[in-house]
């Protein structure tokens, strides 16, 4: 199913937690063929929270994404709202959102900390003031609450406890992050907001009335390379940390990084053509790369198969 949360309100108070799950994973499925083709590798016990997760994000996602006619002060206040009923179901107060009650769920059960929650409704909440970056530094105050505080999530979902993950877990929700602005660069421009640092598209001169005609040239392939080049540096951190996921839960996160920096692939293969449609991986290719995966860590394959 899709989320549309400006227009229609989730009522989940007749369905059991159960079911609050299997509306998460009816909410992954629909809104992502990639993270629902990974997710689906996980055990069964951790693939709900999984579900719960990304549902949870997309949510607040198409608050500000897809807003139909509200304002961006009744966006704020949506988002406002929704947090304060995020911490409501955390605290075992009832909620008619499923899924929030499926989320809270996963919150307690795995162990997700408050302030990582905060830390990404306060990025969704950046979406309805904040529109340009002007240094990457300063994209970085966005995807540490948009994305790398979602990979410290994933580690509590995962059952990831020794920290020293943490920033390769976080270096690996900002590869993912990144990897999305260059692949929706025309959606967001069309949103009005550009992720690309303002400092980047200087140095490469090219011009926002440039990205407004879709122009692509030597100039924008130069400034997609640089960007990509950055988003591998990160997940070069990433893979360092595979290590400490444990052994049967470490597979579909693999398989999700090569999924994600295969876009970057993509988006070279279409010669740099962000503009008129997404780069997307087709199944054939998905399961050719999880094959891949699969050969190189046959341990973890193992490993998975045990934990059913």
């Amino acid at each position: 199913m899709r989320l549309d949360p400006a227009r229609v309100s989730l009522d989940g108070s007749g369905l059991s937690l159960a079911e609050c799950y299997e509306l998460c994973a009816r909410v992954q499925r629909e809104h992502s063929k990639t993270y629902h083709f990974a997710t689906r590798l996980f055990p069964g016990p951790v693939r709900r929270h999984v579900y719960a997760l990304y549902a949870f994000m997309r949510y607040a996602d198409e608050l500000v994404d897809n807003p139909g006619t509200l304002t961006l002060e009744e966006q704020g206040r949506a988002l406002d709202e929704f947090e304060a009923e995020t911490f409501r179901a955390i605290s075992g107060e009832p909620v008619e959102n499923p899924v929030l009650r499926a989320y809270a769920g996963t919150v307690r059960e795995c162990g997700i900390e408050a302030e990582d929650i905060r830390a990404f409704l306060a990025s969704m909440k950046m979406d309805t003031h904040t529109f340009r970056y002007r240094t990457f530094e300063d994209l970085e105050g966005y995807t540490y609450g948009s994305a790398a505080v979602v990979g410290i999530m994933m580690c509590r979902v995962v059952g990831v406890r020794d920290e020293r993950a943490r920033p390769h877990a976080e270096a690996l929700g900002t590869a993912m992050q990144l990897t999305n602005f260059l692949r929706d660069i025309g959606e967001d421009w069309r949103r009005g907001r550009v992720y690309v640092p303002l400092e980047d598209l200087e140095r490469f001169g090219y011009t926002e009335s440039d990205l407004a005609r879709a122009v692509i040239d030597e100039r924008f392939e130069r400034l997609v390379r640089f960007e990509s080049e950055r988003a591998r540096e990160l997940y070069g951190v990433a893979d360092a940390g595979m290590k400490y996921i444990p052994e049967g839960r470490r597979y579909p996160v693999v398989v999700a990084r090569e999924l994600y920096a295969e876009i970057l692939t993509l988006i070279e293969k279409r010669r740099f053509d962000v503009f008129s449609g997404r780069a997307r991986t087709t199944l054939a290719r998905k399961l050719a790369l999880a094959g891949a995966c699969a050969a190189r860590e046959p341990g973890t394959i193992l490993a998975r198969a045990r934990e059913r």
